[in-house]
């Protein structure tokens, strides 16, 4: 298997673990998916799914609990409107209280 295969897989494993109602950071999901320091790959592989993927990329947010801006702005939106649903609160500042939310595995 091609490494950066393994790699993808890992990171799409450890998403599709985060519970509804719970959040993980870019850089959390790197270390779960043993690649330490490589959140922006993390970021990369959300960032290229299809639409009907099924993985729940919406559960990932950067580390200060904010969601983060992709190229197209609506992503932001349907991001929050997905989280809600799942009863993720936002503060009016956009951020969501890791304490709270973050998941523990």
């Amino acid at each position: 298997m091609n490494l950066s295969l393994r790699k993808y897989d890992a990171i799409l494993a450890t998403v599709q673990s985060i519970p509804a109602g719970k959040v993980a950071t870019y850089g959390q999901i790197a270390t779960l998916a043993d690649l330490p320091g490589r959140a922006r790959l993390v970021g990369t592989v959300l960032n290229k799914l299809p639409q009907d993927s099924g993985v729940p990329w919406h559960r990932v947010v950067n580390a200060k609990g904010e969601i983060s801006f992709r190229g197209d702005g609506e992503s932001v939106t349907e991001q929050e409107i997905l989280l809600t649903e799942e009863g993720v609160e936002l503060s009016p500042q956009g951020r969501i209280r890791l304490g709270e939310y973050r998941w523990e595995p």
